[in-house]
């Protein structure tokens, strides 16, 4: 059904004028003239047929008639104004469903998980934790962090971080030496491989090492194993700079070589255009950011 509505500019000024009876004072807290908002109010009499006001004595009255309609009028304001609160409330908090891979989840998001809880309490966060990207038309995440070269065609993408790799090793490992450590003493030790062994090939060759009898120590296939197995003693690892930064930080992990290897690949926030304003998820996008920025700081730290 069409419903016939007066127009809400009209409503607003009638609503106001009635609260202060003034057209004067309403017209202030308009940011309009008084001419202005008597010019509405008369409008709406004439669409309503109805005298909503009289002045006596220099004294704005409102009449039987417009006491009437203001409580309709106000009260279609505060249901408004209601709706509307919560519709602004649910975009501010709620679930915020995450998805990123199992290595950012493990080694870098789980450990942080409270300090964002205790900043934004209203926001439930979700994390998914897989190999895949998810298809934002299709599936139930609102935000991701993603590995790769930003080539994410219709998505909404911001860079979190570039990456480096990070030759790490339990504090424990290195301490026995005695003195200054050289590229040349991760031979001595078991290396922790990431798939294959070129990693390793690539760090030496730029530590001006001759990469030979490297084949010894395990091949992992997750990022996070390798990490966990340093942290654990069991050998010298590559690792990249955010997966590693709790640990280095925390001093769980060293990294004695200032030999590094820069990545193409960084992480990324990305999310569908439409939703990229939305108040909690650009929440979570500004804590990434910030989190990550506060890694950098103390990573460069001299006593980190």
């Amino acid at each position: 059904m069409l419903r016939r509505l007066p127009p809400l500019n009209a409503l607003k000024a009638f609503e106001t004028a009635a609260r202060h009876e003034s057209f004067t004072r309403a017209a202030e807290e308009l940011c309009v003239t008084q001419g202005a908002v008597s010019h509405q109010v008369k409008a709406l009499e004439s669409v309503l047929g109805v005298k909503l006001f009289n002045r006596e004595r220099q004294r704005l009255v409102i009449t039987e008639a417009g006491r009437e309609y203001l409580a309709v009028v106000r009260d279609a304001f505060d249901r408004i104004a209601l709706g509307t609160e919560r519709l602004t409330q649910r975009q501010r908090s709620g679930v915020l469903t995450v998805s990123t891979s199992p290595d950012f989840a493990a080694k870098w998001l789980i450990h942080r998980l409270g300090r964002f809880a205790e900043v934004h309490p209203d926001i439930d966060l979700r994390i998914s934790a897989t190999m895949h990207h998810v298809d934002f038309a299709r599936e139930d995440v609102d935000i991701a962090v993603r590995h790769g070269d930003s080539n994410w065609t219709g998505l909404d993408v911001v860079r979190l971080c570039s990456e480096e790799l990070h030759a790490v090793c339990s504090p424990g490992l290195v301490s026995g030496l005695n003195r200054r450590v050289e590229p040349s003493d991760v031979l001595r030790f078991p290396l922790l491989h990431l798939d294959d062994h070129s990693d390793w090939t690539r760090w030496l060759e730029a530590a001006g090492v001759p990469a030979t009898g490297i084949s010894h120590g395990p091949v992992l296939n997750r990022a996070s194993m390798v990490i966990d197995a340093a942290i654990n003693g069991q050998g010298v690892g590559l690792a990249r700079t955010t997966l590693a930064a709790w640990d280095l930080i925390n001093q769980r992990l060293v990294a004695p070589f200032s030999v590094t290897l820069p990545l193409s690949k960084g992480y990324w926030i990305v999310c569908p255009q439409a939703t990229s304003m939305l108040p909690k998820i650009a929440t979570f996008r500004d804590w990434l950011l910030t989190e990550v920025a506060a890694d950098a700081r103390c990573l460069r730290a001299p006593d980190s």
